[in-house]
Order: structure tokens, then sequence, then C-alpha cells
């Protein structure tokens, strides 16, 4: 079977399914693991001298383990690769997270900052409706490029070997790609090939964003937004989402206590934004799922036909 059919298999079994809890809370699932993995090398080895050098080999060792384990989970046949792919994909689990936002907001601004603590790391106890809607709708941009435009992407390009590998940097990144004085030289190796994984991706997604919203006239303001945003690549879906849904985005916010004044994405739209607008965030999602599963689809006809 070919990579482009495997993928459409597990993008609909990971709309269906996501992340069934009956599932996870017997077995750990493959993200937790490589995070425990990656938490054990980070308490053994980011210490004393020479942090960059170790964080560099911590990097290759994650490589070169996602490579040899994909190659190996491949021999057991395409089912096996469906599964793993579907696993990996967080479409369904992304939605369900931004949607319960949305739901907390409807019901008090206590349990929207409640719900939007459980997808961002930034100080959520005083925030603002706004804030609170903001920070959901950034999660939900950012996380449909690396959570699902860029493991499609990665497994089409490299099967199960590039969809892990790709995984594996990209939590990696999660957990020790900080600019803190901890992390700034054992994170720096893993941080910047999450970058350049995720630089085709991110443009991918903000590509379709547009289509689907028809913003092509809007495109040089965009690409000015994505390139004062803090991340080279969160900045491009965050800046088409957040002109297909007229909201401004990022702006200041804090950090462990400390703000952080960072610039407005389309900042000229309405900053005072609530539950509506993540629910059409929500929505987005689920538009940029079904352009990429009929793309790909797409490819597979092209396949079967020629």
């Amino acid at each position: 079977m070919s990579t482009p059919f495997l993928l459409v298999c597990a993008l609909c079994l990971d709309a269906a399914l996501g992340e069934p809890d009956w599932l996870w809370s017997r077995i750990r699932h493959p993200a937790v693991m490589i995070g425990n993995g990656i938490g054990w090398l980070d308490k053994r080895l980011n210490q004393g001298a020479h942090r960059r050098v170790k964080g560099v080999a911590v990097t290759i060792l994650l490589v070169l383990a996602a490579l040899i384990l994909g190659r190996a989970l491949a021999v057991f046949g395409p089912l096996v690769e469906v599964a793993i792919c579907a696993i990996l994909l967080a479409q369904k689990s992304l939605v369900d997270h931004v949607r319960a936002v949305a739901d907390g907001l409807r019901v008090s601004l206590p349990e929207g900052r409640a719900k939007v603590a459980m997808i961002v790391s930034r100080d959520t106890r005083d925030m603002t409706q706004a804030q609170v809607a903001r920070s959901a709708i950034e999660s939900a941009a950012e996380n449909l490029s690396d959570g699902v435009i860029a493991p499609a992407f990665w497994f089409l390009i490299a099967g199960l070997p590039g969809l892990l590998i790709y995984k594996a940097i990209n939590t990696a990144d999660s957990m020790i790609g900080y600019r803190t004085e901890k992390y700034r030289e054992f994170g720096w190796a893993s941080a910047r090939l999450d970058d350049a994984l995720n630089l085709i991706p991110a443009r991918l997604t903000c590509l379709m964003i547009i289509a689907l919203s028809r913003q092509w006239a809007r495109w040089p303001e965009m690409v000015a937004d994505a390139r004062r945003h803090i991340s080279p690549n969160a900045g491009w879906p965050e800046a088409a989402m957040a002109r297909a849904l007229n909201v401004a985005l990022a702006g200041p916010r804090s950090y462990d206590g400390q703000v952080r004044d960072l610039a407005w994405v389309n900042g000229d739209a309405p900053r005072e934004i609530g539950a509506w607008e993540v629910f059409r965030a929500c929505d987005m999602l689920w538009k940029v799922w079904g352009l990429a599963l009929g793309l790909v689809s797409v490819w597979v006809g092209l396949n079967f036909i020629f």
C-alpha cells in the first residue's frame, strides 16, 4: 500500500477515535514514553560543563532511536503503520481541548481559565476573557501545524521513521527547547532542529488557512506579522488564523509572573473576543483537516490511475 493511502486511513482513524481514555488509562501513550525518555536524559546530562555538546548528543540519539524504531515497526505491515500514525496525529484531541476552552468560557471565566491552562504554558490565573480566547486560538493555530500537518508531512516524506523522528524532536523542543538559563545550551540543538523540521509544515498550514478563508490579498500583512513573531514558525499559522477569524492574537502575556510585551498579530482587528471566536477556530481546524485529507486523497487517486 502507498504511503499517501496509509495517511488517508490514519487521518480518518484519528478523526474518528482521537485519544480514547479507555486505552491510554491502561497503557502509556507513545508521546508520554518519548517524554519520559527525554526527561531521563535531561536529569542526567543537563548539568556541569559542555551542556551544548551533551544536548547535541541527545538530539542525535533521539533521531537515531526514532529512525531504528520506525524501520523496525514498519516491518509489521500497513496496519501497524496506520495505527501508529493515527496515534501520533492530534486532530481530534486538539479540537476537543480547544472546544473545551470555549465551553468553559460559556460557563464562567474561571472555568475558561482552568481549561486553557491545560493547553498553554503561560500564566492563566488573572487572564481576562479575551486573553483566554486568544490563548486558545493561538494554541489551535500552532498545534494544527505541529500536531497535525507536520506529522502528516513527515510521514508522507519519510514514512514511519520520518514521523517518529519529527515527534521525538518536537517533544524534545517542548521539554528542553526553552531560552532559559537551564536549557539555553542543553536544548539548543533540539530547538534548532525542530525549527527546521517545522519550516515547511508551518507555511503549508498558513497557505491552507488562507485558501479556505480567501485572504490572499492580505498575504504581505501575514508575512510581516510572522517575521515579528518570537517563533520562526508559529507566527505563520497564527497570522493566517487571525485574519481568517478577523481577530487580534498574541500581544502581551505573562510567563512565571513576568509580563512579556510581545508584538500583536493582526493588531488592528478586534481584541475583545470570547467563546464564539474559539468555536469558529475549531471549525477552521476541521476545514484544514478536510482540505489536507482531500489533497492526499487526490494524490492516492492519481497514483491509482497512473
